[in-house]
């Protein structure tokens, strides 16, 4: 029973936050990977327009190479798929507004049309938890191309370019493989092992959520990354000391050698091999009936494809639309913040408001908190991107080589500094969006600025304002539902480790990791929730007891997992000690 009529109830509007949102984190582990990856894929087809003296469909190709920018925490096959997945969408989405702009110039039908398109990006992306750019890229390409002048007859070229475009972003994506194949899942499991030494040196609610969530996006991805290999082998016995010294964080564990293994795993030399545990064959031989089941999960939905699945397909987008589905509530704020936003500009005289669209449609986050944050981000890094944009548009003016090489710049320094903080993404965002218009013509640079700030302004109070008008109240739904998912993977969890004679090391395996990626589905809940206005009063008190219980049977059970991670005798493979900076 919840005690939630025993406490104060929760406020609906809470304060929002003026610094926090702006101070700067350290960079992404993996912040390069998308620089270096937009940059080559948009070179190439930048650079072969250029030779041909066609600048003005660079907005064409770099749909398709903006679609470089995804997939890059995903191991090698999964990536494969997503990024392909990702370029037919962008085709699709921008092919849906090429054809738009050809049949009508209504500038209320185009951002009738804007404001759906977004509102659909926004959602799929979500549903199937694409990560980050998200809908953002997708929505700045469709949102752009429904105000550019457009002749039905040229749609099947245009299309024709971006595919092209796209195919290069996927080798771009897909290539690192053919140097290092299990690079994405010796990330995440270096992750892991650092999370997992963060919970032994600082024992807490923080560090164990984070360690438990480490350890689940790392078996995730060793589950999606195919066939086992040696060096998969030896990454799976590096997790499974990860997720005993995560769950049960017992004092004289060696937090030093786990930030150890994961400088080691991290580096380009042989993974390093753990002393072995009891039970480590047993949890190997668990996540390989885990690949067989969903080797045959695979195996049935290409035969339900192949015998007419999009029936499948479409009943499961319908499931993630239904009267219950959380993602609603995102759905109508997105469409209504994106359609004021550009009436707005419109109203106002601004002939191609799409960047209005865009800024609205990029507020929305997990809740209306995170969308006042982002709102704060957005408008600062726009603002001084158009500083930006107004300094360096003389150089880039110089020549069509200059201008070219300044777009690649501003799209290395995007993706640099966005895992910094977005604001200062935004700065070098904003200018390399402005620059793609001069392929086109050139255009007075007092009206580009005055129509951004403008469309910045307006699309950032439309967007905020829907985000708080619109409520979502299934938010506090959503934790009830993740609070029973949790007790009963905890049940199962529990009965699977007393009942594990029968049930075997597998059974027993899949029902930890159940347990562990019901209990992080929980705490984002239970967050999303925490920052959204206008619903009922959490019940913090379940919330914490079911964490707890959830933990306490992660550790009891871990316990089968060997003893803690001590220093390894010596013997062949052994890693010995090393220091938590070293390199293979």
């Amino acid at each position: 029973m919840s005690d939630t009529s025993t406490r104060p109830r929760q406020p609906f509007a809470r304060s929002l936050p003026l610094a926090a949102p702006l101070r700067l984190n350290r960079p992404s582990d993996t912040w390069f990977k998308p620089a270096l990856s937009v940059v080559v894929a948009s070179a190439v087809p930048h650079l072969t327009l250029l030779a041909l003296g066609r600048l003005d469909l660079v907005m064409y190709t770099m749909a398709g190479s903006l679609c470089a920018l995804y997939g890059h925490g995903l191991p090698y096959a999964r990536r494969a798929r997503t990024v392909a997945g990702v370029v037919l969408s962008m085709t699709a989405g921008l092919a849906a507004a090429l054809v738009t702009a050809s049949l009508t110039h209504s500038t209320a039908v185009l951002v009738a049309v804007g404001a759906l398109l977004a509102a659909a990006q926004k959602v799929a992306c979500d549903a199937v938890r694409i990560g980050p750019p998200g809908h953002v890229i997708l929505t700045f390409v469709s949102s752009a191309a429904l105000f550019a002048p457009q002749r039905l007859g040229q749609v099947p070229a245009h299309l024709a370019l971006t595919l092209g475009a796209g195919a290069v972003a996927w080798l771009v994506c897909v290539g690192p493989a053919l140097i290092r194949r299990e690079g994405p899942e010796r990330r995440a499991v270096a992750r892991a092992l650092e999370a997992a030494a963060d919970r032994v040196a600082e024992p807490g609610p923080r560090t164990r959520h984070t360690a438990a969530a480490a350890v689940h996006a790392a078996w995730q991805c060793l589950l999606a990354s195919g066939r086992p290999t040696p060096v998969r082998r030896s990454l799976e016995r590096l997790v499974v000391h990860a997720e005993a010294a995560g769950a049960s964080a017992q004092p004289g564990q060696d937090a030093d050698r786990l930030r150890a293994w994961a400088a080691l795993t991290r580096a380009r030399g042989p993974v390093p091999e753990p002393p072995p545990a009891p039970g480590t064959a047993a949890e190997l031989y668990g996540i390989d009936a885990e690949r067989a089941v969903l080797s045959q999960i695979d195996a049935e939905r290409a035969a339900l494809r192949a015998s007419g699945g999009r029936r499948a397909a479409r009943r499961t987008l319908l499931r993630s639309l239904g009267p219950g589905s959380h993602l609603l509530p995102v759905a109508a704020r997105t469409l209504i913040g994106c359609a004021l936003a550009g009436y707005l500009c419109a109203a106002l005289g601004v002939g191609r408001p799409y960047w209005a669209i865009v800024t609205a449609a990029s507020l929305y986050q997990a809740n209306t908190t995170l969308t006042w944050n982002r709102t704060l981000q957005r408008t600062l890094g726009n603002l001084l991107g158009v500083l930006v944009f107004a300094a360096v548009l003389p150089l880039s003016r110089t020549g069509p080589l200059a201008l070219v090489l300044c777009c690649l710049f501003f799209s290395f320094a995007a993706e640099a500094l966005i895992t910094r903080n977005y604001w200062l993404g935004s700065v070098a965002v904003t200018p390399m969006a402005l620059l793609v218009l001069e392929f086109g013509g050139t255009h007075p640079a007092g009206e580009l600025v005055g129509d951004r700030v403008l469309d910045t302004v307006l699309g950032a109070l439309a967007g905020f304002l829907a985000a708080a008008l619109v409520t979502n109240r299934r938010a506090t739904g959503r934790v009830e539902r993740a609070l029973e998912a949790a007790a009963r993977a905890r049940t199962d969890a529990e009965r699977a480790y007393a009942d594990r004679a029968r049930t075997g090391p597998d059974g027993l395996d899949r029902a930890r990791r159940a347990l562990t990626a019901r209990l992080v589905e929980l705490r984002e809940a239970a967050d999303i929730a925490a920052g959204e206005w206008w619903q009922r009063a959490l019940p913090e008190q379940r919330l914490l007891a079911a964490e707890r219980a959830g933990h306490r049977t992660l550790a009891a059970t871990a316990q089968r997992l060997g003893p803690p991670v001590r220093a390894p005798e010596t013997r062949r493979g052994a890693v010995a000690p090393a220091p938590a900076n070293g390199a293979a």
